[in-house]
């Protein structure tokens, strides 16, 4: 009885230094590409930086399946077992694979034409594209006010882009707005397919969440590369592959590596609605550090859209008890 109450408190305590991490992961995360993107001094190329993010998740599960196995040789028995015996299920994994990495380049794209709230509320469109995607691969049935969730999403997306083209922000090169709101609903669009898939992939085998993660590395990072060399080719061989790299970049490439790592612990761990506080929680951050460290202009329009936002993502979470979704 006692041990059992010892591994509730310990449950309890995971969840929440997970949701709490989680967030502060989420609202850095977007104000430190924000910055990465527009601050003085060399530019570094995003496209190594989500590579060299994917080695850092390599790494990171590696080293956790080593921990959970009990040893090097172990390690090297489940990799064998899981992946090279099994090169069917690792090429399907493939396809999330790509997916991840095009998206990750697009997010870098978008944060260097949105400020970093506009960012991080407009990219909240991949709740809506997640659950278009499950219901038309998973079959799920959502609930009217998961419906209703995802309406108020949209009104608050499209109040939050109308106040952003009106308001004046510091003139930063290069900007374009709509390229940004366009690489964002990209992202969203794949963020969405590759979520849903890669559940899909989850719930049919009896592969870790840890090995999976591992099997996506592999997959990406072949990506990764072949992105490197036809986007920005010339100037890694002109500059080298760590041109424009410093601390806060490296920093920012663990940042990025340590989300995915934590949405597994999340997802392990919490429920929709405490996501959905740490989702919230995440913008408001996000939106009172603009305003000091980017000059942004919060207007009656954008708070407005991103209480929408914020509403919804909680009516999304929020489940009857009595109601049942079917699969």
């Amino acid at each position: 009885m006692k041990k059992a109450g010892l591994e509730s408190n310990h449950a309890q305590t995971l969840k929440y230094v997970s949701l709490v991490t989680l967030t502060v992961q989420n609202a850095l995360l977007g104000l430190s590409m924000r910055h990465a993107r527009t601050r003085n001094g060399d530019m570094f190329l995003s496209s190594t930086a989500v590579l060299m993010a994917e080695l850092v998740k390599l790494v990171s599960c590696l080293s956790i399946i080593y921990v959970q196995s009990g040893g090097i040789l172990q390690l090297f028995q489940e990799v064998h077992k899981n992946i090279i015996k099994q090169p069917l299920d690792t090429l399907k994994v493939c396809v999330p694979s790509f997916v991840y990495v095009l998206q990750n380049n697009l997010l870098y794209i978008s944060a260097s034409h949105l400020d970093a709230a506009t960012y991080q509320v407009t990219y909240q469109l991949k709740i809506l594209t997640t659950a278009l995607f499950a219901v038309g691969l998973l079959n799920k049935r959502l609930l009217k006010t998961q419906w209703l969730s995802l309406i108020t999403l949209i009104v608050g997306i499209v109040l939050v882009q109308l106040a952003d083209s009106n308001t004046p922000v510091a003139v930063v090169k290069d900007q374009n707005r709509v390229l940004g709101f366009l690489a964002a609903l990209a992202a969203c669009v794949l963020s969405g397919f590759a979520g849903v898939y890669f559940e899909k992939m989850l719930k049919g085998s009896d592969v870790t969440v840890w090995m999976r993660n591992v099997q996506l590395s592999l997959c990406s990072i072949p990506f990764g590369l072949l992105t490197c060399f036809v986007s920005d080719g010339a100037i890694i061989r002109e500059r080298g592959f760590f041109f424009g790299y410093d601390r806060f970049i490296r920093y920012l490439i663990l940042l990025q590596a340590g989300g995915g790592l934590l949405v597994a612990v999340v997802v392990k761990y919490a429920d929709n609605i405490l996501k959905g506080f740490a989702t919230s929680l995440a913008i408001v951050i996000s939106c009172i550090a603009s305003i000091y460290l980017f000059n942004f202009v919060l207007t009656f329009q954008f708070f407005l859209g991103a209480i929408f936002v914020i509403f919804s993502i909680f009516l999304y979470g929020y489940v009857p008890e009595k109601s049942v979704i079917t699969e």
